[in-house]
Protein backbone atom coordinates (compact mmCIF):
# COMPACT_ATOMS: atom_id res chain seq x y z
CA UNK A 1 0.00 0.00 0.00
CA UNK A 2 1.10 3.46 -0.66
CA UNK A 3 1.90 6.41 1.10
CA UNK A 4 -1.06 8.38 -0.03
CA UNK A 5 -3.75 5.69 -0.25
CA UNK A 6 -2.13 5.29 3.87
CA UNK A 7 -2.94 8.98 4.70
CA UNK A 8 -6.31 8.84 2.99
CA UNK A 9 -7.47 6.24 5.37
CA UNK A 10 -5.26 6.75 8.47
CA UNK A 11 -6.33 10.58 8.32
CA UNK A 12 -9.75 9.61 7.77
CA UNK A 13 -9.50 7.48 10.88
CA UNK A 14 -8.21 10.08 13.42
CA UNK A 15 -11.27 12.85 12.49
CA UNK A 16 -13.68 10.83 15.18
CA UNK A 17 -10.44 12.39 17.93
CA UNK A 18 -11.41 16.06 18.98
CA UNK A 19 -8.90 16.45 21.56
CA UNK A 20 -6.53 18.19 19.94
CA UNK A 21 -5.16 21.97 20.02
CA UNK A 22 -1.93 23.82 21.10
CA UNK A 23 -3.12 26.75 23.00
CA UNK A 24 -0.15 27.45 25.54
CA UNK A 25 2.89 25.25 23.63
CA UNK A 26 6.27 26.19 24.45
CA UNK A 27 7.34 28.84 22.01
CA UNK A 28 9.78 28.04 19.56
CA UNK A 29 11.52 29.52 16.78
CA UNK A 30 14.31 28.55 14.26
CA UNK A 31 15.01 32.35 13.19
CA UNK A 32 18.63 31.87 15.02
CA UNK A 33 19.36 29.02 11.67
CA UNK A 34 19.29 26.03 13.74
CA UNK A 35 16.16 23.72 13.33
CA UNK A 36 13.07 23.71 11.14
CA UNK A 37 9.51 25.65 11.78
CA UNK A 38 8.04 27.42 15.18
CA UNK A 39 5.56 26.71 17.04
CA UNK A 40 4.32 30.34 19.03
CA UNK A 41 2.04 28.92 21.15
CA UNK A 42 -1.25 29.84 18.97
CA UNK A 43 -4.45 27.25 18.67
CA UNK A 44 -3.57 24.95 15.78
CA UNK A 45 -6.23 22.49 14.90
CA UNK A 46 -7.63 20.96 11.54
CA UNK A 47 -10.87 23.31 12.47
CA UNK A 48 -12.07 26.96 12.34
CA UNK A 49 -11.68 28.76 15.80
CA UNK A 50 -14.33 30.78 16.76
CA UNK A 51 -13.10 33.99 15.13
CA UNK A 52 -13.43 32.36 11.88
CA UNK A 53 -9.27 31.73 11.63
CA UNK A 54 -8.17 28.64 9.80
CA UNK A 55 -5.67 26.59 11.61
CA UNK A 56 -4.08 23.56 10.07
CA UNK A 57 -2.70 20.03 11.58
CA UNK A 58 -1.32 16.85 10.52
CA UNK A 59 -3.78 14.74 11.97
CA UNK A 60 -3.63 11.05 11.41
CA UNK A 61 -3.37 7.72 13.37
CA UNK A 62 -0.14 5.44 13.12
CA UNK A 63 -2.40 2.87 12.58
CA UNK A 64 -6.55 2.19 12.76
CA UNK A 65 -5.75 -1.67 13.58
CA UNK A 66 -6.70 -2.49 16.95
CA UNK A 67 -6.35 -4.94 19.52
CA UNK A 68 -9.57 -3.55 21.43
CA UNK A 69 -12.79 -4.11 20.80
CA UNK A 70 -14.68 -0.53 21.59
CA UNK A 71 -18.46 -0.78 20.71
CA UNK A 72 -18.54 2.51 19.87
CA UNK A 73 -15.47 3.09 17.81
CA UNK A 74 -15.29 2.77 14.12
CA UNK A 75 -11.30 1.14 14.36
CA UNK A 76 -12.74 -1.51 16.62
CA UNK A 77 -10.94 -5.28 16.26
CA UNK A 78 -14.34 -6.29 14.87
CA UNK A 79 -14.93 -3.50 12.30
CA UNK A 80 -14.74 -4.22 8.80
CA UNK A 81 -12.91 -1.06 8.26
CA UNK A 82 -10.08 -1.00 5.65
CA UNK A 83 -6.69 -1.03 7.64
CA UNK A 84 -3.44 0.78 7.51
CA UNK A 85 -0.59 1.48 9.19
CA UNK A 86 2.66 4.00 8.83
CA UNK A 87 5.71 3.11 10.10
CA UNK A 88 7.85 5.73 12.04
CA UNK A 89 9.86 7.11 9.27
CA UNK A 90 6.70 7.92 7.16
CA UNK A 91 5.08 9.78 9.88
CA UNK A 92 8.40 11.96 9.80
CA UNK A 93 8.40 12.71 6.49
CA UNK A 94 4.96 13.60 5.89
CA UNK A 95 5.16 15.54 8.74
CA UNK A 96 8.18 17.26 7.59
CA UNK A 97 6.87 17.30 3.80
CA UNK A 98 3.34 19.25 4.89
CA UNK A 99 5.40 21.92 6.98
CA UNK A 100 7.42 22.29 4.26
CA UNK A 101 4.61 23.33 2.19
CA UNK A 102 2.99 25.10 4.44
CA UNK A 103 0.02 22.79 4.43
CA UNK A 104 0.57 21.92 8.62
CA UNK A 105 1.30 24.12 11.54
CA UNK A 106 1.53 20.78 13.89
CA UNK A 107 0.98 17.35 14.24
CA UNK A 108 -1.24 15.24 16.18
CA UNK A 109 -1.04 11.45 16.44
CA UNK A 110 -2.84 9.02 17.59
CA UNK A 111 -2.75 4.85 17.17
CA UNK A 112 -5.02 2.00 17.39
CA UNK A 113 -3.76 -0.38 20.24
CA UNK A 114 -0.56 -2.16 18.42
CA UNK A 115 0.33 -5.60 20.18
CA UNK A 116 0.13 -4.04 23.36
CA UNK A 117 0.08 -0.32 24.96
CA UNK A 118 3.80 -0.46 25.68
CA UNK A 119 4.71 -1.36 22.15
CA UNK A 120 2.29 1.21 20.89
CA UNK A 121 4.01 4.39 23.02
CA UNK A 122 6.79 3.32 22.36
CA UNK A 123 6.20 4.00 18.23
CA UNK A 124 4.40 7.24 18.92
CA UNK A 125 7.66 8.23 21.52
CA UNK A 126 9.79 7.18 18.66
CA UNK A 127 8.02 9.72 16.16
CA UNK A 128 8.36 12.76 18.31
CA UNK A 129 12.11 12.00 19.41
CA UNK A 130 13.43 11.91 15.58
CA UNK A 131 11.35 14.54 14.85
CA UNK A 132 12.82 16.50 17.64
CA UNK A 133 16.54 15.29 17.94
CA UNK A 134 17.22 14.26 14.55
CA UNK A 135 15.45 16.96 12.48
CA UNK A 136 15.18 19.91 15.13
CA UNK A 137 11.58 20.09 14.11
CA UNK A 138 10.07 23.14 15.95
CA UNK A 139 6.73 23.16 15.33
CA UNK A 140 3.73 21.50 17.90
CA UNK A 141 3.35 18.14 18.40
CA UNK A 142 0.38 16.55 20.48
CA UNK A 143 0.57 12.99 21.14
CA UNK A 144 -1.93 9.81 22.68
CA UNK A 145 -0.96 8.78 25.69
CA UNK A 146 -1.64 4.81 25.66
CA UNK A 147 -3.53 4.22 29.45
CA UNK A 148 -0.87 0.97 31.05
CA UNK A 149 1.75 2.52 29.15
CA UNK A 150 4.83 2.41 30.92
CA UNK A 151 4.96 5.53 32.75
CA UNK A 152 9.05 6.19 31.47
CA UNK A 153 7.60 6.06 27.91
CA UNK A 154 5.25 8.38 29.06
CA UNK A 155 7.43 10.50 30.66
CA UNK A 156 9.77 10.46 27.21
CA UNK A 157 6.74 11.51 25.52
CA UNK A 158 6.05 14.73 27.28
CA UNK A 159 9.60 15.96 26.81
CA UNK A 160 9.08 15.55 22.82
CA UNK A 161 5.21 16.63 22.67
CA UNK A 162 3.67 19.98 23.46
CA UNK A 163 0.68 18.65 24.99
CA UNK A 164 -0.51 15.12 25.72
CA UNK A 165 -4.04 13.25 25.92
CA UNK A 166 -5.74 10.24 27.87
CA UNK A 167 -9.10 10.02 26.44
CA UNK A 168 -11.66 9.05 29.30
CA UNK A 169 -14.20 8.12 26.43
CA UNK A 170 -17.49 7.98 27.98
CA UNK A 171 -19.00 10.31 31.29
CA UNK A 172 -19.76 6.91 33.57
CA UNK A 173 -17.79 4.57 34.68
CA UNK A 174 -20.29 2.15 34.09
CA UNK A 175 -21.28 3.23 30.32
CA UNK A 176 -16.98 2.63 29.63
CA UNK A 177 -17.45 -1.09 31.30
CA UNK A 178 -20.41 -1.75 29.15
CA UNK A 179 -19.36 -0.38 25.50
CA UNK A 180 -15.65 -0.72 26.30
CA UNK A 181 -14.92 -3.86 28.46
CA UNK A 182 -11.10 -4.33 28.27
CA UNK A 183 -10.37 -0.42 29.18
CA UNK A 184 -10.48 0.29 33.01
CA UNK A 185 -11.39 3.68 34.42
CA UNK A 186 -8.97 3.39 37.16
CA UNK A 187 -6.15 2.91 34.48
CA UNK A 188 -7.16 6.01 32.52
CA UNK A 189 -7.19 8.36 35.79
CA UNK A 190 -4.34 6.92 37.16
CA UNK A 191 -2.54 8.08 33.67
CA UNK A 192 -4.01 11.13 34.27
CA UNK A 193 -2.96 11.69 37.54
CA UNK A 194 0.76 10.76 36.66
CA UNK A 195 0.87 12.96 33.87
CA UNK A 196 -0.74 15.94 36.27
CA UNK A 197 2.37 15.08 38.74
CA UNK A 198 4.70 15.23 36.33
CA UNK A 199 3.72 18.38 34.86
CA UNK A 200 3.70 20.32 37.72
CA UNK A 201 7.21 18.79 38.98
CA UNK A 202 9.45 18.78 36.22
CA UNK A 203 11.50 21.85 35.94
CA UNK A 204 10.94 24.39 33.09
CA UNK A 205 14.12 24.62 31.61
CA UNK A 206 14.71 25.82 28.30
CA UNK A 207 14.10 23.17 25.81
CA UNK A 208 12.99 20.53 28.09
CA UNK A 209 9.49 21.74 29.41
CA UNK A 210 7.04 18.50 30.46
CA UNK A 211 4.24 18.99 27.72
CA UNK A 212 4.13 22.37 28.45
CA UNK A 213 0.50 22.89 26.78
CA UNK A 214 -0.60 19.92 29.45
CA UNK A 215 -2.99 17.54 28.74
CA UNK A 216 -6.62 17.47 28.17
CA UNK A 217 -9.08 14.45 27.59
CA UNK A 218 -11.83 13.79 25.30
CA UNK A 219 -15.36 12.37 25.93
CA UNK A 220 -18.04 10.72 23.57
CA UNK A 221 -21.62 12.67 24.19
CA UNK A 222 -24.61 10.49 23.00
CA UNK A 223 -23.24 7.18 22.88
CA UNK A 224 -24.51 6.48 26.27
CA UNK A 225 -27.92 7.62 27.85
CA UNK A 226 -25.46 9.81 30.03
CA UNK A 227 -27.42 13.17 30.29
CA UNK A 228 -25.67 16.68 29.93
CA UNK A 229 -25.74 17.33 33.90
CA UNK A 230 -23.55 14.10 34.17
CA UNK A 231 -21.15 15.42 31.64
CA UNK A 232 -20.38 18.52 32.50
CA UNK A 233 -20.20 16.93 36.23
CA UNK A 234 -17.43 15.01 34.96
CA UNK A 235 -15.67 17.47 33.44
CA UNK A 236 -15.79 19.57 36.55
CA UNK A 237 -14.24 16.82 38.25
CA UNK A 238 -11.69 16.13 35.68
CA UNK A 239 -10.57 19.65 35.55
CA UNK A 240 -10.25 19.82 39.54
CA UNK A 241 -8.08 16.59 40.20
CA UNK A 242 -6.12 16.41 36.87
CA UNK A 243 -6.38 20.30 35.88
CA UNK A 244 -6.56 20.08 32.53
CA UNK A 245 -6.34 22.53 29.62
CA UNK A 246 -9.65 21.23 27.73
CA UNK A 247 -12.07 18.76 27.55
CA UNK A 248 -13.28 18.07 24.30
CA UNK A 249 -16.63 16.86 23.71
CA UNK A 250 -17.48 14.62 19.99
CA UNK A 251 -21.09 14.34 19.28
CA UNK A 252 -21.54 10.18 18.75
CA UNK A 253 -22.28 9.51 15.14
CA UNK A 254 -23.79 5.75 14.32
CA UNK A 255 -20.97 3.78 12.63
CA UNK A 256 -20.85 0.61 10.01
CA UNK A 257 -22.40 -2.82 11.76
CA UNK A 258 -22.91 -1.12 15.15
CA UNK A 259 -23.91 -2.99 18.50
CA UNK A 260 -27.13 -3.29 19.19
CA UNK A 261 -26.02 -1.08 22.56
CA UNK A 262 -25.51 1.81 20.43
CA UNK A 263 -28.02 4.62 19.67
CA UNK A 264 -29.55 4.26 16.04
CA UNK A 265 -29.46 8.47 15.43
CA UNK A 266 -26.55 10.48 15.88
CA UNK A 267 -26.21 13.19 18.68
CA UNK A 268 -27.47 16.63 17.86
CA UNK A 269 -24.02 19.04 16.96
CA UNK A 270 -25.93 21.76 18.50
CA UNK A 271 -25.81 19.63 21.77
CA UNK A 272 -21.87 18.64 21.22
CA UNK A 273 -21.64 22.81 20.83
CA UNK A 274 -23.78 23.80 24.30
CA UNK A 275 -21.43 21.65 26.12
CA UNK A 276 -18.66 23.47 24.74
CA UNK A 277 -20.28 26.97 25.85
CA UNK A 278 -21.47 25.58 28.94
CA UNK A 279 -17.84 23.87 29.73
CA UNK A 280 -16.49 28.02 28.84
CA UNK A 281 -18.59 29.26 31.18
CA UNK A 282 -17.44 26.52 34.18
CA UNK A 283 -13.78 27.52 33.57
CA UNK A 284 -14.22 30.99 32.63
CA UNK A 285 -16.82 32.96 33.89
CA UNK A 286 -17.77 31.45 37.57
CA UNK A 287 -20.83 28.93 36.76
CA UNK A 288 -21.25 26.05 38.75
CA UNK A 289 -22.36 22.96 36.86
CA UNK A 290 -26.00 23.21 38.74
CA UNK A 291 -26.48 26.83 37.95
CA UNK A 292 -25.90 25.35 34.10
CA UNK A 293 -28.04 22.74 33.51
CA UNK A 294 -31.57 23.40 34.08
CA UNK A 295 -33.03 20.46 36.25
CA UNK A 296 -36.68 21.00 35.26
CA UNK A 297 -35.42 19.88 31.34
CA UNK A 298 -34.14 16.83 32.76
CA UNK A 299 -30.66 17.55 32.91
CA UNK A 300 -30.20 18.74 29.36
CA UNK A 301 -29.25 21.94 27.90
CA UNK A 302 -31.59 24.18 26.32
CA UNK A 303 -30.54 23.73 22.22
CA UNK A 304 -32.47 26.65 20.86
CA UNK A 305 -30.31 29.11 22.95
CA UNK A 306 -26.95 29.41 24.89
CA UNK A 307 -26.50 28.26 28.38
CA UNK A 308 -25.62 31.76 29.79
CA UNK A 309 -29.05 33.40 27.98
CA UNK A 310 -30.47 30.91 29.34
CA UNK A 311 -29.79 30.61 33.23
CA UNK A 312 -30.31 34.87 32.68
CA UNK A 313 -33.88 33.52 31.30
CA UNK A 314 -34.24 31.69 34.47
CA UNK A 315 -32.82 34.32 36.94
CA UNK A 316 -34.24 37.54 35.67
CA UNK A 317 -34.69 38.66 39.39
CA UNK A 318 -30.97 39.31 39.06
CA UNK A 319 -31.48 41.69 36.45
CA UNK A 320 -31.01 44.42 35.25
CA UNK A 321 -27.79 45.52 35.86
CA UNK A 322 -26.21 49.05 36.15
CA UNK A 323 -22.84 48.32 33.55
CA UNK A 324 -21.20 51.51 35.03
CA UNK A 325 -21.62 50.09 39.18
CA UNK A 326 -22.03 46.15 38.66
CA UNK A 327 -19.04 43.93 39.76
CA UNK A 328 -16.77 41.95 37.18
CA UNK A 329 -18.12 38.89 38.41
CA UNK A 330 -22.08 39.77 37.63
CA UNK A 331 -21.06 41.32 34.64
CA UNK A 332 -20.09 37.93 32.91
CA UNK A 333 -23.60 36.82 33.53
CA UNK A 334 -25.21 39.20 31.42
CA UNK A 335 -26.28 37.66 28.27
CA UNK A 336 -23.58 38.64 25.31
CA UNK A 337 -20.99 39.99 27.45
CA UNK A 338 -18.13 38.00 27.17
CA UNK A 339 -14.55 38.11 28.94
CA UNK A 340 -12.55 40.53 27.23
CA UNK A 341 -15.52 42.59 26.84
CA UNK A 342 -16.35 43.33 30.40
CA UNK A 343 -12.41 43.95 31.05
CA UNK A 344 -12.67 46.91 28.83
CA UNK A 345 -16.15 47.60 30.41
CA UNK A 346 -14.20 47.74 33.56
CA UNK A 347 -11.27 49.95 32.52
CA UNK A 348 -13.75 52.68 30.55
CA UNK A 349 -16.22 53.52 32.89
CA UNK A 350 -13.35 54.36 35.12
CA UNK A 351 -13.32 57.55 33.41
CA UNK A 352 -16.41 58.01 32.15
CA UNK A 353 -20.23 56.68 31.97
CA UNK A 354 -20.72 53.93 29.47
CA UNK A 355 -23.56 54.40 27.36
CA UNK A 356 -25.16 52.19 24.81
CA UNK A 357 -23.15 53.43 21.62
CA UNK A 358 -19.87 52.48 23.93
CA UNK A 359 -21.55 48.70 24.28
CA UNK A 360 -21.98 48.92 20.07
CA UNK A 361 -18.20 49.81 20.11
CA UNK A 362 -17.34 47.17 21.86
CA UNK A 363 -19.58 45.17 19.87
CA UNK A 364 -21.34 43.78 22.34
CA UNK A 365 -24.66 42.08 20.76
CA UNK A 366 -26.99 44.56 21.88
CA UNK A 367 -29.96 42.86 20.77
CA UNK A 368 -28.90 39.95 23.54
CA UNK A 369 -27.57 42.20 25.85
CA UNK A 370 -30.02 45.40 26.62
CA UNK A 371 -32.86 43.51 27.93
CA UNK A 372 -30.39 42.96 31.19
CA UNK A 373 -28.24 46.12 31.78
CA UNK A 374 -29.29 49.85 32.62
CA UNK A 375 -27.23 52.46 30.96
CA UNK A 376 -27.54 56.50 31.55
CA UNK A 377 -29.31 56.13 28.03
CA UNK A 378 -31.48 53.03 28.04
CA UNK A 379 -33.49 51.70 31.02
CA UNK A 380 -35.09 48.04 29.78
CA UNK A 381 -38.60 48.87 31.61
CA UNK A 382 -40.88 46.22 31.18
CA UNK A 383 -39.10 44.56 28.75
CA UNK A 384 -37.25 42.58 31.15
CA UNK A 385 -40.49 40.93 32.28
CA UNK A 386 -42.05 40.38 29.06
CA UNK A 387 -43.91 37.07 28.67
CA UNK A 388 -42.26 36.53 25.18
CA UNK A 389 -38.65 37.62 25.76
CA UNK A 390 -37.04 33.77 25.45
CA UNK A 391 -38.94 33.56 22.07
CA UNK A 392 -37.55 37.66 20.76
CA UNK A 393 -33.92 36.66 21.90
CA UNK A 394 -34.11 33.00 20.52
CA UNK A 395 -32.13 32.84 17.24
CA UNK A 396 -33.76 31.98 14.11
CA UNK A 397 -33.08 28.18 12.75
CA UNK A 398 -30.71 29.34 9.87
CA UNK A 399 -29.09 31.87 12.21
CA UNK A 400 -28.43 28.87 15.19
CA UNK A 401 -25.91 31.05 17.83
CA UNK A 402 -23.09 27.77 17.24
CA UNK A 403 -19.93 29.87 17.99
CA UNK A 404 -21.71 32.69 19.82
CA UNK A 405 -19.52 33.89 22.50
CA UNK A 406 -21.26 33.17 26.17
Amino acid sequence: MDIKTKLEILADAAKYDASCASSGGQKRDSRDGKGLGSSGGSGICHSYTPDGRCVSLLKILLTNACVYDCLYCINRSSSHVRRARFTVEEVVKLTLDFYKRNYIEGLFLSSGIIRSPDYTMEELVRVARTLREEHLFRGYIHLKVIPNADPLLVEEAGRWADRLSVNVELPKPESLQALAPRKEIKDIRKAMGRLRTTIEEAPRSKGRSFAPAGQSTQMIVGADGSDDSQILSTSASLYGSYRLRRVYYSAFSPIPDASQALPLKPAPLVRENRLYQADWLMRFYGFDVEEIVDRAQGGMLDLDIDPKLAWALRHRERFPLDVNKATREDLLRVPGLGVRTVDRILVSRRVRSLRTDDLARLRVPLRKALPFVVLPDHRPTKLLDAPDLAARLRPAPRQLDLFAAP
